[in-house]
């Protein structure tokens, strides 16, 4: 892992931009140590520097956590292949358009999960080699990778997800395999995720403790509050 740029923001956290081998990510920590870890995956395709995910990523670094994120592959300002490209369009004119789109979702969103894991999996491990940085370790973000690597990585011992009714038809089996404590937030007229495949997908979770927080409003519009009560949680797991 190489530190290529750092900044010390104005609430103490230190924020620095890494690579590892071709992956981009970046780094915040509190100035005190040590501290756990909390893995912050971005919905495929947007970049890790979303304003949305910075803005969380801090907020929670301030809250005592070291935060990391990164670009997987085929997500951000990662190379995207043809196929890719292509298929990001029929399923956007799709979703626009009102047609079923199961089909185009399954052969897009499935490869760049199972591509994107190795990649957070490599990550976790030059993290945690870090000083200052010591386990447990939380997930935070996008439903259909958070599923894989609770799954795959027992390292994770508590995932905050942003509910997913589009989730690869893989991952929706798997959700009954996944056991770790979980929040999980859901705006209720998202237009862009079903939300009775969300509630199902709740519902499917294997965990005995899952709490599902719902709010009024679009995609983005989770309140604020809910950084809050995300750092209330993560503090009853790994701190």
């Amino acid at each position: 892992m190489q530190f290529t740029s750092e900044q010390r923001l104005d609430d103490g956290v230190l924020e620095r931009e890494f690579t590892l081998g071709d992956i981009p990510g970046t780094l915040w920590t509190p100035a005190s140590a040590p501290v756990p870890l909390i893995l912050m995956a971005h919905n495929n395709g947007l970049p890790k520097a979303e304003p949305r995910l910075v803005a969380r990523a801090r907020y929670t670094a301030a809250c005592g956590y070291a935060v990391a994120t990164i670009d997987a592959a085929g997500c951000g300002v990662r190379p995207r292949s043809a196929a890719d490209e292509q298929a990001r369009g029929r399923l956007r004119r799709a979703m626009q358009a009102g047609e079923p789109v199961d089909d185009i979702f399954e052969s897009f969103i499935g490869p760049l999960v199972e591509n994107a894991v190795p990649e957070w999996r490599t990550t976790l491990d030059a993290l945690l080699d870090l000083p200052g940085i010591d386990g447990p370790v939380g997930y935070s973000g996008w439903t259909a990778l958070g599923i894989r690597l609770a799954v795959l990585e027992p390292r994770i011992a508590a995932a905050g997800l942003f509910a997913g009714g589009y989730v690869p038809l893989a991952q929706r089996e798997e959700a009954r395999q996944v056991t770790i404590p979980l929040l999980v937030l859901l705006q209720w007229d998202d237009e862009g995720n079903p939300r009775q495949r969300a509630l199902d997908l709740f519902d499917a979770f294997g965990s005995k403790e899952k709490t599902l927080h719902a709010n009024l409003g679009g995609h983005t519009g989770t309140p604020w509050f809910e950084r809050e009560d995300g750092d209330r949680f993560f503090g009853r797991h790994l701190k």
